[in-house]
């Protein structure tokens, strides 16, 4: 990734965009230090695109005042955005994407390497976390103060669930794994975006 990246996420943004981020958790950073190494497998793309693939355009409807029918909160957040935000959180909602293909890459190299499903599952919880902490150095502290307050009633966890958590709600590590690399459909298409999931191939010329 970029230093322009990192920098983009840093920089301090105050608009409603950031509560998109926050809701959503967008993030990107350089944690995926077992990805794309000699004898690695990789997340590559077989036949088509794969990651962010943008299938519609923002909308450019005023912020919406009236109820929302939407029951996903973060696609309430979105339609109250002006199409500026808008277009805003769709190029940090890329950037989330793109946080995905890295765990995607970074999963498929540890399967390759023979790691078990409860270290495949404790690992990505960990990159999502630490992406949560990297993305809140852009958002102002009474922001960050609401989401740790709530994130530490429900799970007593500023950055919200750990593994364990997420295992006993799930049953499984391989649920625990697709938990922790999910996007919101909904929020996809508010945005006009979709994510397609690379599959795993083996690349020894990495």
């Amino acid at each position: 990734m970029s230093i322009m990246r990192v920098r983009f996420l840093r920089r301090p943004v105050r608009t409603a965009a950031v509560s998109v981020v926050s809701a959503v958790l967008v993030g990107q950073a350089v944690l995926f230090s077992g990805a794309g190494t000699a004898g690695a497998a990789v997340c590559a793309p077989s036949t088509g695109a794969c990651g962010s693939v943008v299938v519609g355009p923002v909308s450019q409807e005023p912020p919406s005042a009236g109820p929302c029918t939407s029951p996903e909160p973060v696609v309430c957040q979105i339609r109250e955005q002006t199409p500026e935000q808008r277009e805003e959180s769709r190029v940090i909602r890329m950037m989330y994407h793109g946080l995905l293909m890295d765990m995607d890459r970074e999963e498929c190299g540890m399967r390759a390497a023979g790691a078990s499903e409860e270290e495949i599952a404790r690992r990505m919880v960990q990159l999502r976390n630490d992406a949560k902490e990297i993305t809140r150095a852009g958002m102002s502290p009474e922001e960050v103060r609401r989401l740790e307050e709530r994130n530490i009633a429900k799970y007593g966890n500023p950055l919200g669930p750990t593994a364990d958590q997420l295992h006993a709600k799930y049953g499984s590590w391989p649920a625990v794994t697709a938990a922790a690399t999910r996007t919101s459909v909904p929020v996809d298409r508010e945005l006009g975006l979709e994510y397609r999931e690379c599959p795993c191939a083996a690349d020894l010329s990495a």
